[in-house]
């Protein structure tokens, strides 16, 4: 077990400062247009101070706490997957030239720290890590690969989960166990807000022994840390039965109860664009116009678009209740026979952008009890 440290919010402050003296741009939490994202930050004052989200589903708002908790919210729209495996990324490009056709060297990966990793996302960047990597630890996307292996890690456990929030079904959270270079924990000690550290890498510890100003973390402080992560393991806001439910889904394709979901589903691919897991992406070939210069373009694709499916004249999944199937199903069962897990980390953000507040754990829950309908579907607190 490494050495636990603690501290207040100055050495969260002195953290950040660190990272960005070491060559990394640290991405953190900030407030923007009404909803936590993922951007630049520069200090602890850019951190989302005070604030806290309501979630629940289809509902999404951001509300001030009446303190001064610097990680009092759950998660965003946004995830890691954004800086890893971008919306839209140059796959190669090249120019005919005297020599003939010439491809451009690739970039520089990026060198990053993330900061403010949740242990549900911890657990959808390893599953990211499976998807893009070989069983022999071959890299299937080199762009990937390449700015993950640099990235820096500081995972933030949760201490206040959200009304959509189900990782201690998918064992993803609430305390982070692996994947990070540093991990800290909040906790409100005699009155204060009181930081504890801990590495989870050699890089990690090596930030911390050259940080400065951190004292050593009593028992009471560890206990108060503990304490804190077991009451938000119990503070659930869904849950989701696993048991064989990969065979579950498997055995159940002809249910009605596809029909149901398919009459309030938008296709809108809300679920899959915030997801921190999903990966569907289409290429796209361009040409300039004198034909001298060509590029091959990697983009976000859904699985809930209809042409996602298109082959041999027309699209596989006509059907809006086709496309849910195929996606929660690929979620909680095929998944494993690729990947030997599940793709669901159990984050809710699925669930709170859904505009018509589709439930993946209500779903789930349906096709177990052999519900064919709903007879009361709640969205944005509202009974419809």
């Amino acid at each position: 077990m490494s050495e636990m440290y603690v501290s207040g919010q100055s050495g969260i402050g002195r953290l950040i400062e660190a990272l960005a003296e070491r060559g990394h741009r640290v991405i953190g939490p900030v407030v923007r247009n009404q909803a936590l994202v993922y951007d630049e930050i520069e200090g602890v004052e850019d951190l989302p101070k005070g604030w806290t989200d309501l979630q629940e589903p289809g509902k999404y708002r951001l509300e001030r706490r009446g303190d001064e908790k610097l990680f009092g919210y759950v998660v965003g729209p946004s995830s890691w997957k954004q800086y890893l495996n971008p919306p839209e990324e140059v796959l190669w490009s090249g120019t005919i030239g005297p020599d003939g056709f010439q491809t451009d060297p690739p970039p520089e990966p990026p060198l990053y720290a993330f900061f403010g990793v949740r242990p549900c996302e911890l657990a959808a960047l390893a599953i990211l890590d499976n998807v893009y990597t070989t069983t022999d630890g071959v890299p299937t996307f080199g762009g990937y690969t390449a700015t993950r292996e640099k990235a820096f890690i500081v995972a933030v456990n949760c201490s206040d989960p959200g009304g959509n929030c189900f990782c201690v079904s998918m064992d993803t959270g609430p305390t982070a166990k692996a994947g990070y270079d540093i991990s800290i924990t909040e906790v409100a000690h005699s009155g204060n807000m009181r930081y504890l550290l801990s590495s989870g890498s050699a890089a990690g510890a090596e930030v911390l022994a050259g940080l400065g100003g951190l004292d050593e973390a009593s028992s009471d402080e560890i206990e108060a840390g503990d304490a804190v992560l077991a009451r938000a393991a119990e503070m659930m806001g869904r849950e989701l039965d696993t048991n064989d439910l990969p065979d579950l889904l498997k055995g159940n394709v002809l249910n009605p109860r596809w029909a149901s979901v398919g009459d309030r589903c938008l296709a809108c691919a809300n679920c899959t664009m915030v997801c921190p897991t999903c990966f569907c992406n289409t290429v796209d070939d361009n040409l300039s116009l004198d034909g001298t210069h060509a590029t091959r373009t990697r983009k976000w694709d859904s699985c809930f678009t209809l042409g996602f499916s298109y082959m041999h004249g027309q699209p596989m999944r006509e059907a809006v209740s086709s496309r849910y199937r195929q996606w929660i199903t690929h979620k909680l069962s095929s998944w494993v026979d690729q990947f030997g897990e599940m793709g669901c980390v159990g984050c809710g953000r699925c669930i709170t952008w859904c505009p018509v507040g589709i439930d993946i754990t209500h779903e789930a829950g349906a096709i177990r009890r052999g519900d064919l309908r709903d007879t009361h579907i709640t969205v944005g607190g509202h009974s419809s």
